[in-house]
């Protein structure tokens, strides 16, 4: 049996699917240069120990809290970190990926 004749999963049709419709929708497939690849690698590491540092900070003042409300104020800003700093990682990723 040919491999094109083989069944699809149902991952595999709808990445055809989403293929499809990026072509209809004009999207072109452009592979990564190896500079980008390089820059996305070096943006994940950092933005990944920037995440762990705020982690540390976060755990080591969370023992510290002296009381609930304390806590919840804590954990309301390390949430509010970890979006910001996953939001910014984000951005530049695409950014690298465009240029």
């Amino acid at each position: 049996m040919p491999e094109d004749d083989a069944p699809k999963s149902a991952y595999e049709i709808i990445l055809e699917r989403l293929k499809n419709k990026d072509r209809e929708d004009g999207v072109e497939e452009r592979p990564l240069t190896a500079e980008q690849k390089g820059r996305i690698a070096e943006l994940r590491r950092v933005y990944e120990a920037r995440i762990a540092e705020r982690e540390i900070l976060y755990h080591s003042s969370r023992r510290k809290a002296p009381d609930l409300e304390t806590l919840d104020r804590l954990e309301a800003e390390y949430r509010r970190d970890r979006e910001r700093i996953t939001s910014e990682r984000d951005r530049k990723l695409d950014e690298a990926r465009k240029a």
